[in-house]
């Protein structure tokens, strides 16, 4: 099964740490011997970089090595095994559209039977970025095409109120397109970002997230920081493992956990 990691934070140094932190949650992520690849995507500074790569049969996947070397505030980390496409740099998650990263986990049922008429209701600018074979691909492409509608593409401080009724309407419009090939089988969680706010879809696999205040081992602490701390506070959002994990908040199916940059965790029902 895939694995999917939001990450938000105050500090840009320190995500491997927060990495190490969570283990006795993201263990589960070695334990997928048929992943075919893994990726993660990150801003630094003004750019949002890519690191991607394929594993091999019984390779152990481990965040905090992979992460060893990057250095941001705001990251997606996707461990994929594949239902639609095979494992090449196109089909690998994250995607990246201009200053927005999406992953995805699960499968739009029947989806060879809808990617054209998907494919009809994303603008011809945005349908020439899509250079792979999956559905997740072209979830992503139908969320900016209805952020495009908006006004809200390129708008760097989008918030809640502008950009979860793409959200909406994109799996509103997934829905329908499914159906009327016969298929109600979909599963559509799914994180994405600019890097200023995250908005998690919880559609299908199940979704948790956790909000820290510092480094503990295990965490016995969670006091406010004083004001103006530089302590390391983040929020890391998983899809794909069992709920009820200590200390970790369960996001309701069908619903959006929003994260901003204040690092306040809202959760919107679609």
């Amino acid at each position: 099964m895939s694995r999917l990691i939001g990450y938000v934070a105050n500090r840009a140094d320190r995500m491997r740490d927060a990495l190490y932190q969570e283990r006795a949650v993201l263990r589960h992520e070695t334990a997928a011997v048929d992943a075919s690849g893994w990726g993660i995507g990150f801003y630094h500074g003004d750019e949002v970089l890519h690191k991607k790569r394929p594993t091999r049969a019984e390779e152990r996947v481990d965040w905090q090595n992979i992460a060893g070397d990057v250095r941001s505030d705001c990251a997606l980390l996707h461990m994929r095994q594949p239902t639609v496409g095979d494992f090449r740099a196109e089909n690998a998650h994250p995607f990246r559209m201009r200053s927005w990263l999406f992953a995805h986990q699960g499968t739009i049922g029947r989806f060879d039977a809808i990617r054209d008429n998907l494919a009809e209701m994303i603008p011809d600018f945005l349908r020439r970025n899509i250079r792979g074979q999956t559905d997740s691909e072209y979830l992503f492409h139908t969320v900016l095409a209805l952020l495009h509608d908006a006004g809200q593409l390129d708008n760097p401080d989008v918030n809640e109120a502008q950009a979860l009724p793409a959200i909406s309407a994109a799996v509103t419009l997934v829905e329908r397109l499914a159906a009327e090939v016969g298929s109600s089988d979909n599963g559509l969680s799914f994180i994405l970002t600019n890097g200023r706010s995250m908005y998690a879809l919880r559609h299908g696999s199940p979704m948790i997230y956790v909000e820290r205040q510092g480094l503990h081992d295990p965490p016995d602490d969670h006091s406010a920081p004083p004001v103006g701390s530089t302590q390391l506070r983040y929020v890391m959002v998983v899809s794909g493992i069992e709920e009820d994990q200590v200390g970790y908040e369960t996001v309701p199916e069908r619903s959006v956990a929003v994260i901003d940059r204040e690092l306040d965790v809202r959760v919107h029902a679609l």
